[in-house]
């Protein structure tokens, strides 16, 4: 490994620029190079919180990678069906993952499990909006936080909420153990092995969503759906024939 910086990526000073792979999108996207379109969510509203620092250094890496970010902001966001669904924080959330192809989902762990903040933000996500599916084909990384000794928890269950909501969550996932030691006054995460996970994590999203998204809908496609579609159709014609 080298100490230069690399100077094309001045905002991410412990990246090894000679190691990264930051020609992704030339390997593995179609002809029109889209950049990939990831929303990245986190479950604490603390002023210092890690959850969300670790949310921001995954956006940088994203960036760098050649993918387009947005974050979410859960402040004011209401308790799940404790508000409509035109509330502006939900309509804000939704429209954005209609948007996205890829998420990324973080969150501290509390009490041995996900923030109740972590869960509301996905609760308010529905699994359909009329004939759309908001979620279904998509890829989704999962990263945890934690005060203490590194822990799974967190990133088990939302994997367990990924695959409800069919969703192709990657292989590869960051648990941050400590996080009060990993990250400095401003909020920048430290060199370490955890730091090296998360870029590893971020760049196994944006491959497997620029191998998938294309192809989303047809790997998705289920038999039982196509069947009831083909029964559904079946009796609007033969009602159209009484």
């Amino acid at each position: 490994m080298t100490d230069a910086v690399n100077p094309t990526i001045p905002d991410l000073p412990n990246l090894d620029g000679d190691l990264a792979d930051l020609d992704m999108l030339g390997r593995l996207s179609q002809a029109d190079g889209r950049a990939p379109k990831i929303l990245l969510l986190y479950g604490s509203l603390r002023e210092r919180s890690f959850s969300r620092y670790a949310t921001e250094e995954g956006a940088r890496l994203l960036r760098a990678f050649g993918a387009e970010t947005r974050i979410f902001d859960p402040a004011g966001l209401p308790l799940a069906d404790g508000a409509p669904e035109d509330h502006p924080k939900v309509a804000e959330l939704r429209e954005l993952v209609l948007w996205a192809e890829g998420m990324v989902w973080c969150s501290p762990e509390r009490h041995g499990a996900m923030t109740g903040l972590m869960k509301t933000q996905i609760d308010w996500i529905p699994l359909s909006m009329g004939a759309l599916r908001p979620t279904q084909g998509k890829t989704l990384a999962v990263m945890q936080v934690s005060g203490g000794s590194q822990s799974f928890n967190a990133v088990n269950q939302m994997r367990v909420l990924g695959r409800w909501m069919r969703m192709f969550t990657i292989p590869n996932q960051s648990s941050v153990a400590k996080a009060w030691q990993e990250f400095d006054d401003d909020g920048r995460m430290k060199p370490s092995a955890y730091y090296d996970r998360i870029v590893d994590v971020m760049e196994e999203l944006v491959k497997f969503t620029l191998l998938t998204r294309d192809v989303a809908p047809y790997l998705v496609d289920r038999y039982s759906e196509r069947k009831e579609s083909a029964e559904a159709l079946s009796r609007r014609v033969d009602q159209r024939s009484i």
